[in-house]
């Protein structure tokens, strides 16, 4: 039986203001990207959303970010490789005390934003990051972008990788995303995505923006938490690729 992973970015909310459905979608999902306060995310509201996902039996990962509160991760930033490393650490180590609290582990690292499109072709970012994991924990798996330099990057440094694709997100015909700055870069019918990623997981494509079929070849798939329409998105998914007879399994 074929079996892919089901992510989505949780832990989301700040205070007052409430970002997804968190509970939603851990049942739905096999794996949850935490935040881990630097893009999003407070104490009390990340340890819940652990504590939600050990009931569920989801899978839980450190979504490391910019620090960047305002602009949401999604703002690109050029940030010197002794700081980005020493805050991916503070990020991953913050989400691994919590994660002890609520009763289990961080198994993966997934950058959110802008900092996971930037290592997946600026290798002195990426390398700061890879540095990070190798200093806390050679154990995590490092998610990265289906068919970016950064798998073999991380892989070099010894470093076990595990590639992504984005359910809700446009493709170009290189099988690159298309930036969120470009009309239609977002997609939100939950139909049109589960075909889509069921065509993925048959036969590795994706179709693109001009119609085009991009090779995608990925272990894991991504639901936005953010938007909208992520729970009905995700949900469609899942059902989906069962009903096909791929089974949805944490990877990590």
């Amino acid at each position: 039986m074929k079996t892919i992973d089901l992510n989505s970015d949780l832990g989301e909310s700040l205070g007052a203001w409430k970002m997804g459905d968190d509970a939603a979608m851990l049942d739905i999902v096999s794996s949850a990207n935490v935040a881990c306060g630097y893009h999003a995310g407070d104490p009390a509201g990340i340890l819940a959303t652990l504590e939600a996902a050990r009931r569920r039996g989801v899978t839980v990962g450190a979504h490391v970010a910019y620090p960047d509160l305002l602009g949401f991760g999604r703002r690109n930033m050029d940030i010197a490789s002794a700081d980005l490393t020493a805050g991916v650490i503070y990020q991953i180590g913050a989400l691994q005390g919590l994660a002890r609290a609520a009763g289990l582990a961080v198994r993966y690292v997934k950058p959110h934003g802008a900092l996971y499109n930037t290592i997946a072709h600026d290798k002195r970012q990426a390398m700061a990051v890879i540095a990070a994991i190798r200093a806390i924990d050679t154990s995590l798996t490092l998610v990265v972008l289906a068919g970016s330099p950064l798998a073999a990057w991380a892989a070099d440094a010894g470093l076990r990788t595990m590639a992504e694709a984005f359910a809700d997100r446009a493709y170009t015909p290189q099988g690159t995303l298309l930036s969120r700055r470009e009309p239609g870069a977002v997609l939100h019918d939950p139909g049109l995505v589960a075909r889509r990623m069921l065509r993925l997981a048959e036969e590795g494509v994706i179709e693109a923006v001009d119609g085009s079929l991009a090779p995608v070849v990925a272990d894991s798939i991504c639901v936005h938490g953010d938007s909208p329409d992520a729970v009905a998105m995700a949900r469609a998914v899942r059902d989906t690729l069962q009903q096909a007879g791929v089974a949805v399994r944490a990877f990590a």
